[in-house]
């Protein structure tokens, strides 16, 4: 038995190092590549990405992101605990909304883990969000989101969802072209920010309205 302990105690130290090595390294270089992306590979879609810096991608993208996804971001530390509290009454009420992940939990999934997995994969998202936290920092965590969220099926990326779109690069999308790349990002390969319909119009368009006010308001503060 305390050989057991000790090879599991080793084991956590190795996976420890391992993993703050491996959030170290994507501090400085970019995602090569996602578990999701191989996915799509594997299923027989293409991949198509174009890393770009938060630097070249039009403020007002992330300023979306913020709206539709997480307007906490630039406030909590990864985790969002009132969304995360409302979504766990709701459920208990038997309605299905939304379930709390921030932004950071997102990036963490999609960068480090495979989009299932259920309760296991929840603790390991919840490790790599704080790692992320910690040595990244939210600029780093938006240009990373910006540019591994699906956007679109075999589309990541705002850059990439932008010429798919509408024909030019994320550094001159309007308020409304933003808001329509953040109504695709929780149901990418159902939805379609070209042409859209129904929910997608309808939410897309209310993220272009709300950009202006996250920029007033300042949501965007530690990404300036």
């Amino acid at each position: 038995m305390i050989r057991i302990f000790g090879w599991l105690f080793k084991a956590a130290l190795l996976f420890i190092g391992i993993s703050v090595l491996w959030v170290i390294v994507l501090r400085f270089v970019p995602v090569p590549f996602t578990l999701t992306m191989a996915g799509d590979l594997v299923n027989g879609r293409g991949v198509t990405k174009d890393w770009t810096p938060l630097s070249r991608i039009d403020p007002d993208m992330a300023r979306a992101a913020i709206a539709g996804e997480d307007g906490r971001f630039c406030t909590h530390s990864g985790f969002d605990w009132r969304a995360i509290a409302g979504a766990a009454q709701g459920n208990a009420r038997g309605r299905r909304i939304r379930g709390g992940s921030t932004i950071s939990q997102q990036t963490a999934k999609n960068v480090f883990l495979i989009q299932g997995g259920g309760y296991v994969r929840k603790v390991f998202e919840a490790w790599f969000t704080l790692l992320i936290e910690q040595l990244w920092g939210k600029r780093r965590i938006m240009e990373v989101y910006l540019n591994v969220a699906e956007t679109g099926i075999g589309t990541y990326g705002a850059q990439a969802a932008a010429m798919r779109y509408f024909g030019h690069d994320a550094s001159r999308l309007t308020p409304t072209e933003a808001g329509r790349i953040a109504a695709v990002l929780p149901l990418p390969k159902r939805r379609a920010a070209i042409d859209p319909r129904g929910f997608v119009r309808r939410h897309g368009n209310a993220i272009a309205r709300t950009v202006g006010s996250v920029r007033r308001l300042g949501l965007d503060s530690c990404l300036r």
